[in-house]
């Protein structure tokens, strides 16, 4: 019997006593009761969305947060699917609609300021309220995506949905991988048109009330939006709210809905000069302490799938455990080449060189990192944020395997701490990668993917699916092409003149540290 305190993070250990989002939990902070579903792919998570969204009435609730929206991006594909269309005829209905999301940095940074602005303004004209959020600390974003739907009649319907999918362009591609029909450009190895692997979850119980909890935290910061006085005129130019509207009382947790135990994990920066979170003073790092209590349970294989796994300190989380557990393998699924080209390509090899390099010399032939492509052979965007550890602790959320993301923007990820939930979800998106989803649907998941039930034979199976394929390209594509979609990725080769030159914008712009000095100078969180 797994004992959740072996795995997850007590309320002292998650390190942050100005939070709310433990308070029904005791001394525990974790939830049960729940039952939790993954949705892979972006094209299944919007297609659940829009029939939550669709089936709540008046005096329901729909909060969202996002670090990326657009407007205009249709859930199911269909006209009237579009997210602004959606929530707006929520809205009209009497839905409580209310939305956070990230102001984003001007469009010339390459970030989404205008898109993100459409979606707040659009939704302000219909009603909705929508605000855009630049609490953050310099440099940083709210990159929490996370939606919650509460029924005031029926709380056994009540969900939400955490992971790593903005509601954006790229995002609804599906297990062909021919990629979102509104695209966003990213390097041009993506083609016109990127394909893009990701993964959000439907929780239902007691734990939607969690994800409420850190929806209602964040509206209720009396910080101002915006401490830019431009940006404040600019809004008031254009008749945008910038107050939050009291939200309705928090209704008690739903009723019990199955057998899995979660555990919200988030990150929130320290502030610093009196700007703190009122529910995160000094920030919150407890994805980064999660994170480290399962791996140093870890005996067999930790899986990850991930945008970067970049960095020193991803390396230290793993470093000691591959020492003292001499059958530990970690296996890493990241995007085939980054989506920045040109010189800025190089900080982010960089930054993978640092975790996955060192990872390497510490337990040669045990880690290995993996891209995905498509069967024309084209990259995957890797968006996913998954890791499961020893078929029994498995996160999805908005973090990444990097500083930033355990330190410096604000996060949000679930643990469902479950063997069977755990295994699954490994053998799943394992049986997409080796080409074997028609067979689960014809003989069942367990029967089609016995080769990978034991965490060791999966390394093997992984590894030789990867070589096979890589021989075929390699040879000119003749002949049948191999199953699968796995590439093996080799550790980036960096002159060390490059090596110098992108440290400086990888540390500061691409891999900030969002600590407070005491914690940098001691490598802790």
């Amino acid at each position: 019997m797994t004992d959740p305190a072996d795995w997850l993070l007590t309320r002292a250990e998650r390190g942050n006593p100005s939070t709310r989002v433990d308070d029904l939990h005791g001394p525990l902070a974790w939830s049960e009761g729940n039952h939790v579903r993954p949705l892979i792919h972006g094209a299944t998570y919007f297609r659940e969305l829009y029939d939550a969204v669709e089936a709540t009435g008046p005096g329901d609730l729909v909060l969202f947060t996002d670090w990326q929206g657009d407007a205009d991006e249709r859930l199911t594909g269909e006209p009237g699917s579009e997210v602004v269309e959606v929530l707006a005829r929520a809205d009209r209905r009497g839905v409580v609609v209310r939305g956070l999301v990230w102001r984003s940095h001007v469009d010339q940074t390459g970030f989404f300021a205008t898109e993100n602005r459409h979606l707040g303004e659009q939704l302000q004209r219909r009603g909705a309220e929508v605000l855009l959020d630049m609490r953050v600390r310099a440099g940083g974003s709210h990159h929490q995506k996370f939606v919650v739907i509460r029924h005031h009649q029926d709380p056994g319907r009540d969900v939400a949905f955490v992971g790593g999918i903005d509601v954006a362009h790229n995002r609804r591609d599906d297990a062909t991988h021919q990629g979102d029909p509104q695209p966003q450009p990213l390097s041009e190895e993506y083609g016109p048109r990127p394909p893009w692997h990701d993964v959000q979850v439907a929780i239902q119980g007691p734990a939607v009330h969690d994800v409420e909890t850190v929806f209602r935290e964040r509206w209720g910061d009396p910080a101002p939006l915006s401490r830019a006085p431009w940006r404040r005129l600019a809004d008031r130019a254009r008749g945008l709210d910038s107050t939050p509207a009291r939200l309705p009382g928090q209704w008690p947790p739903p009723p019990l809905a199955g057998d899995h135990v979660v555990q919200l994990l988030r990150t929130y920066p320290d502030l610093g000069r009196g700007r703190d979170y009122p529910f995160a003073r000094g920030g919150e790092r407890s994805v980064a302490r999660g994170y480290a209590k399962a791996v140093r349970r870890a005996e067999r294989l930790v899986y990850v799938e991930d945008q970067y796994f970049w960095g020193h300190d991803v390396a230290r989380v793993f470093d000691e455990q591959l020492r003292r557990q001499p059958d530990l393998h970690v296996v890493v699924v990241i995007p085939l080449v980054p989506d920045l080209a040109g010189v800025n390509r190089v900080p982010q090899l960089l930054g993978r060189h640092r975790a996955i390099g060192r990872l390497t010399e510490v337990a040669p032939g045990r880690v290995t990192a993996y891209g995905l492509v498509n069967h024309a052979d084209v990259p995957v965007y890797v968006h996913a944020k998954v890791c499961i550890v020893d078929d029994t602790w498995a996160s999805t959320g908005s973090d990444n395997f990097s500083r930033r993301s355990w330190t410096h923007d604000s996060e949000l990820t679930a643990v469902v701490l479950d063997e069977s939930y755990a295994r699954d979800l490994r053998l799943t998106l394992a049986a997409e990668h080796l080409d074997r989803l028609d067979d689960v649907r014809d003989r069942g998941l367990e029967a089609t993917m016995g080769d990978c039930l034991d965490p060791a034979d999966m390394v093997e199976v992984y590894a030789d699916h990867a070589a096979r394929l890589d021989a075929w390209l390699a040879a000119g594509s003749h002949g049948s092409r191999p199953p699968g979609r796995l590439r093996r990725l080799p550790l980036p080769q960096l002159t060390a003149r490059q090596r110098r030159w992108a440290t400086l914008p990888l540390d500061v712009i691409q891999d900030p540290d969002g600590r407070p000095p005491a914690l940098r100078k001691d490598e802790r969180y």
